[in-house]
């Protein structure tokens, strides 16, 4: 498992970011369950790299519930623990 800031994940996703090349070569090569996974799992969706990294720590984590006003993204993935996220704050 790699654990990067967030830099790293916006680098990665982003073409025009001077780092893009080196920070997606290492996201590639990454051993273990990685963000790509998810990324191309709802590749029409499509989910973004930054969401698919909050998902995959609550994963990792066993976390139910995800703070977040994207409520798009976050109620359509389906996580690997759980039917869904609760998603905060329920007031939106």
């Amino acid at each position: 498992m790699l654990l990067c800031d967030t830099g790293v994940l916006l680098a990665a996703g982003n073409v025009k970011d001077h780092h893009h090349a080196a920070c997606l070569t290492l996201m590639r090569a990454a051993e273990g369950p990685r963000i790509a996974e998810l990324v191309e799992q709802y590749v029409s969706l499509p989910l973004g790299i930054v969401d698919a990294a909050v998902i995959a720590i609550a994963e990792r984590l066993n976390l139910t519930e995800v703070a977040t006003v994207d409520r798009k993204h976050f109620s359509i993935v389906r996580p690997r623990h759980v039917p869904a996220f609760g998603l905060l704050p329920e007031a939106l």
